[in-house]
Formats: structure tokens, sequence, C-alpha cells
């Protein structure tokens, strides 16, 4: 497939659902190999793409555009559809009934953590660049997370690693993020209020209006008052606490009697709030952070446990005062399954994985300690979604890794910046900086 200034070729590749049982049963993952135009036949080095996520699917490219921009001068890049996403075999409300009962659904779930994508990319390695030819890799948010169990557990397979607002807390259970990410999700939140103080005053109609009624979104869900305050997940992009100021002040009719929700607020809301799209997203969001070295215990639904500690984000709160309601980020609580009807069918799955103990660990601290492989990594300050000092102890805590700390980007630096936060790491590594 030719597109404006790229080559496209797609992959199919068989891998083992669990690779601790070769035999076992399989699925597909799919990639996009993406090439400039006119360097197709050349012998280019490899740039495998991990997304953000969990469950976010490759970007899906439009030619030569974004941070390929940039990549397609030196790589020739694998855009990698991770397991249970985009073209890859899919697990969603459609296909996981078909393995059985919630016990069983939550057992195949437990093999689409970044242990498993690992494995996946190094069969994929093999097959595509041969056994002894490495890949750099570029990984971006939860897709850092997953070049950091690269690196743990095979870095015989990687090259170089470019890692943009993905520096996990090494030790860090699922408690510890959210208790630092509630802070920095209610600093972005006077940020916003700074900016535009007129929204506090909507803020506080919509949830009034919700607490009186039931509201349907387009797709069947329900916007309650939490579902409302979770739009905050916006404020962690550069342009975010701009896009929620406009969806506000379209949130209502005007010039009718009664009050009511505009059908384009609601449309818009729709977008942001379901998981149709991306439900692994919600489903393993907290298993991510689930080791057995470093809690010992289950995830346990850690955002809803430690909100209690927060009591500025109680609506009721903030409605009975005059506090502006506080916004949450990227948090997945319970009652998201039963508000969003891309998630419902999955909540008992989602209930065992969050009760499970058993999680192996995601990273080797001593191999990371000698690692030898070149390594930088853009820190965005202030990151809402990924916290900063976790970031930075981390880099400390690999062997060589250079780090770029910035406030010029949010976490979608990567995607805004049309290939100069790659660039910048780029010639890092290459000691050019």
């Amino acid at each position: 497939l030719r597109q404006p200034g790229a080559v496209l070729t797609d992959h199919t590749f068989s891998v083992p659902l669990d690779h601790s049982r070769p035999d076992g049963e399989r699925i597909e993952i799919y990639a996009r190999e993406v090439v400039a135009v006119g360097r197709e036949r050349e012998p280019l080095p490899w740039l495998l793409f991990l997304q953000g996520g969990p469950g976010g699917r490759s970007p899906r490219p439009m030619g030569r555009d974004g941070w390929l921009t940039r990549a397609l001068d030196d790589y020739r890049v694998l855009l990698l559809d991770q397991r249970g996403t985009g073209r890859s075999t899919p697990a969603n409300r459609q296909t996981l009934p078909s393995r059985g009962d919630a016990a069983a659904q939550a057992e195949y779930l437990a093999h689409f953590r970044a242990d498993a994508i690992v494995a996946d990319c190094e069969l994929i390695r093999r097959q595509l660049l041969g056994e002894d030819t490495q890949w750099s890799v570029l990984g971006q948010s939860f897709g850092g997370f997953c070049t950091l169990t690269y690196l743990s557990f095979a870095p015989q397979g990687v090259r170089e690693a470019f890692i943009t607002g993905g520096l996990a807390g090494l030790r860090s259970s699922a408690r510890d993020v959210y208790r630092a990410a509630y802070p920095r999700v209610e600093r972005k939140n006077r940020r916003h209020y700074e900016r535009y103080p007129q929204d506090a005053e909507i803020a506080h109609a919509v949830v009034r209006h919700l607490r009186d009624r039931q509201v349907r979104l387009p797709g069947g869900g329900v916007l309650t008052p939490a579902a409302f305050q979770s739009l905050g997940i916006m404020l962690g992009t550069g342009n975010g606490s701009h896009a929620l100021h406009y969806l506000l002040e379209d949130a209502f009719v005007p010039g009718v009697g009664d009050p009511a929700l505009s059908d384009s607020f609601l449309s818009e809301v729709q977008g942001h709030l379901s998981f149709a799209a991306n439900p692994l997203y919600a489903v393993l969001h907290e298993s991510i952070y689930g080791q057995r070295s470093v809690s010992g215990q289950c995830t346990g639904w850690a955002a809803e446990a430690v909100r209690a500690e927060f009591p500025q984000f109680d609506a009721d709160k903030a409605l009975s005062g005059a506090d502006p309601l506080l916004f949450t980020g990227e948090m997945i609580y319970p009652w998201m399954f039963s508000t969003d009807p891309a998630l419902e069918p999955l909540w008992e799955a989602a209930q065992l994985l969050a009760l499970r103990e058993d999680w192996p660990d995601l990273y080797d601290t001593e191999q990371l300690a000698r690692n030898e492989v070149p390594v930088v990594a853009a820190i965005y300050h202030d990151d809402m979604y990924v916290d900063t000092a976790d970031s930075l102890e981390t880099a400390a805590a690999v062997k060589g890794l250079r780090t770029w700390v910035t406030d010029e980007y949010e976490h979608d630096g990567l995607r805004v910046s049309s290939g100069r936060v790659l660039d910048r790491l780029i010639r890092l590594a290459r000691g050019e900086l």
C-alpha cells in the first residue's frame, strides 16, 4: 500500500497465548511495516514502536506524518498492534464470552501484560530480522513500560531504546501510583480553572443536573457525576485544557425552558468516555503495576481505594461549598463497568483480575542496573499520567540511561511535536547533544 511519502506492508504472526507453553493455544499478532518511498529495498535498521495504553492499538499512519516524518529518515518502522488490540486477535465484550465463564476470561487476560508483549516482540524480531539482528525500540507511555520489561528480560534483541513519557516506577505498587497521581491531577485542575474560571460554574451546573436525573449517552452509557468527573483525563495532554473548556461551553442547550444537556455535548462526551475502542485499557489498567515482589497483594481497585484519602475530589463536597469541581485523571473505577456498555459484560473478569495476587515481576532491577543497551528517555515535567519522581528514580536505576526533562510538552509530546521529540532523542543517543 502506498501513501504520501510512505510504503506500507501488512504482517501477521502466530504466537503462543502463553509463552511458557509454546505448543499450546496460539493467537495472531498484526503489525504494519512503514518505509519511506524510494527506500523500500534499502537495508535500513528497524524501529519497533510500542504504543501507549494498555489496550491501545498502534497508530494508523496517513503517509509520512507525525513522528514518522523523522523516524523514516533513518529507519524501517514496525507499528505493532499489541496482543488483544487493533487487528491482532481481539479481546473485548464480543470475543471474550467464547472463552467461557469469568474465571476462564480472567485467566486468558492474564496473558496480556508487558511480559507477554515483549515475548511476542522477540518472536517477531527473529522471524523478520533473523536471530542475530537487533532492532531499535520506541516506547510511548505504557510502551515505555514495555521497553523497560524488554531491557529486563530480552536485552539481546534491542540495539537502542527511546522512551517518551514511559519510565515507570520499578518498585511502585498500584496504590503508590495513584497516591502520587491525585495531587498531580489536582494541580492540572487548578491550572485549568485559572485559565478558564468560568468553567467552574458550568461544571457545578452539570453535576447538579446529573444528580437530579438519569442522562444517557448516545451509545447507551449512563453519564453520572463520577463519569463526568473522569473527563479530567483530557487535562494531561497538550491541548486538553482547551478542549475541555470548549466541551463545557457547549454543555447546555440555550433558550429552552428546563435545562437540558445538548446533543453535541453528549456526543462528544461519549467519544471521551466510551471504552468500546479500547476495553483492555480499563480491564487491565491496574494490572500493569502488579508484581509479586513489590506489594505481595492484589491491585484491588487501587484508584478507588486511594481516592478516599483525597476528599477534595468529592463532588458533593464541592457543590456544598465554594470549591470548584475537581475532575479525575486516568483512574479506572469499578463503577465504570456498570455505566459503559462496552465494559459491562467484562465486570466479573475484571474483578477477578483486580483480586489476583500472583502477578509475575515485570522488571529485573539487577539486569537494568548492568544494562548495556543505549537508552534515552523524554521525561515530561509534571506529567499527569506518569509520576516524574518515579521516572527520575528509574532513570538513575538503569545503567547508561540518558534523560531529557522538559516542560515544553505534555504526555502526548511524541504525537503532537511532528517528530521534534523523536529527533531530540535520536540526537541525544548519538551524542550530538
